[in-house]
Formats: C-alpha cells, structure tokens, sequence
C-alpha cells in the first residue's frame, strides 16, 4: 500500500507535466516520449534502490526518519501552492526523460527509504508496485492529454493535492517500518 501511494505521492507534479508534454508533441511521437518516461522512471528505481542500499547497515528505525523527507515536501508545497507555475518547454523523448529526472528529487527521497524498509521480499513488491503505477500513469497520462480541462484542473489543484499526499506518506512510511509496534 505505502508502495502504490509513494508512486502516486511523488508523480502528480509529473502526471501534469507529462499530460502538457504530449499535449505539445504530435502524436506520431507520443509513443517515443512515453518510452523516455518510462526509462526515465527505472533509472529513478535504480537510483533510488542504490541509495538505499547504501543505507543497509542503519537499523531501519533510523531509515524510517526518511518520513520526514515527504514531510518536508508537503511544507515546501503547502508554503508555495500559491506560486505561478514554472514555464518550461516540452518537447521531444530527451527532453521528456530530463524533465522526469528533474522532478525526481521527491521520487529518491521517498522511494529510497520505500526500498530500504521491510527487507528484499519488500523491495522487489515495491518495485513490482511501481512498475504497474507507472503502466496505469502512461495511459492516464495519454488519456488525460486529450482533455484540456483535466490538464487545467491538474494544474489548478495538484499545489494543494500533493502537500495532501506527501503528508499521508510520511504517515505510512512510519506505520510500515514498524518503529511504532
């Protein structure tokens, strides 16, 4: 479950952004920039297992205190929901995976201490958990991207909304390294 709503935490910035991209790009191209998505979010797994690795001799009580990463997001979000929006230009598969990666910062600060509590069996769900969220955001995305009030309204709502989420995920990452039993 932390698993499903880490992927979802962490990606509503980028189900927008990637929904405006392809919004942008010709649709002879969506498949391309839908692959650069893809790999874009492996090589954040791969990052972020790699950095939780590096966290295999701390004691998973101390690893659980990565909850206050989603916390601090939430902070950082709620502080500047009212904000413009950053313009930025997409277009283009390499242009997709910078921008993925870009907006991955929250993705490694969560996902790592998501992939470094409860053990192997954990991690492998976990990602086995992300490889089917990102399958369901590429065709929302691609769905959503044919509808220009859901990419208004995602980007009207997604300031308070993610705040909302990130502050849910620190919950459940406390709750699911069991440091409270």
């Amino acid at each position: 479950m932390a698993a499903a709503f880490g992927f979802v935490g962490t990606m509503v910035d980028n189900f927008f952004a990637f929904a405006a991209q392809l919004i942008v790009t010709p649709v002879e191209r969506h498949r391309r920039v839908s692959l650069a998505q893809l790999t874009a979010i492996g090589a954040l797994v791969f990052a972020s297992g790699l950095l939780a690795s590096l966290l295999a001799d701390i004691p998973e009580g101390w690893v659980a205190l990565g909850a206050g990463a989603p916390w601090g997001l939430a902070l950082y979000g709620w502080r500047h929901r009212h904000d413009p929006p950053s313009a930025t230009y997409r277009r283009g598969a390499l242009t997709t995976f910078l921008i993925t990666v870009a907006l991955g910062g929250d993705n490694l600060a969560v996902w790592m201490v998501l992939l470094r509590i409860g053990g192997v069996a954990h991690a492998v769900l976990t990602v086995l958990t992300f490889a089917l969220c990102e399958v369901v955001f590429l065709y929302l995305a691609g769905r959503a991207a044919r509808h220009d009030r859901v990419v208004a309204w995602g980007q009207r709502w997604s300031p308070l909304v993610s705040p909302l989420l990130y502050f849910g995920l620190g919950v459940l990452i406390i709750a699911e390294s069991g440091i409270l039993a």
